[in-house]
């Protein structure tokens, strides 16, 4: 599927969902179909640490605050941004909505799901670190995370159901509208 250029320069795509449930997957082929600058909130958090910021500071908040940074300046120069992150609570979403209205670029949510449970254990448990100096969190740590409901208009994809090649394209047609 192809997309106008016009379309894709007025573009911030976020998505969003607990560990685990096959986001930054898709977030990263869907960057590089798009030929989108690619933000992973994980990344920002871990390059933090490994400059010298201490883990027990509010390393998370710091990432976001950096990847709205990047976000905007790519957004400006004319590149489409997707954005790879939890995004748990309301206030971390809302950065991203405040981004795109204020620099008048059209806004897609996508909400990644994994609704069978004995899947998202077996994916969380069998994670490796991919970032130096980034620890996955472990099963117990994704069952307490908080993470509110979203209230505003998105794609939810189900991935323990549905295969990548179709998330992707259900992906690329809702970006297309």
């Amino acid at each position: 599927m192809r997309l106008a250029c016009a379309t894709l320069i007025r573009m911030l795509i976020v998505f969003g969902g607990l560990p685990g449930v096959g986001k930054t997957a898709l977030a990263q082929t869907l960057a590089a179909r798009l030929r989108a600058t690619y933000l992973r909130v994980d990344a920002i958090e871990s390059a933090l640490w490994r400059s010298g910021v201490a883990r027990d500071q509010p390393t998370g908040l710091a990432a976001y605050v950096v990847a709205h940074t990047v976000a905007e300046a790519s957004l400006v120069a004319g590149a489409p941004v997707v954005v790879d992150a939890v995004n748990p609570v309301e206030d971390a979403r809302r950065g991203w909505r405040d981004l795109a209205q204020r620099l008048a670029k059209q806004f897609r949510v996508i909400e990644v799901v994994c609704a069978d449970e004995t899947e998202h254990r077996r994916r969380v448990e069998s994670r490796a670190a991919d970032l130096e100096g980034h620890t996955v969190p472990t099963w117990s740590d994704v069952q307490d995370r908080e993470y509110e409901p979203w209230d505003e208009p998105r794609l939810t994809l189900e991935t323990s159901s549905t295969s990548p090649a179709e998330c992707l394209a259900q992906v690329l047609a809702y970006v297309a509208t």
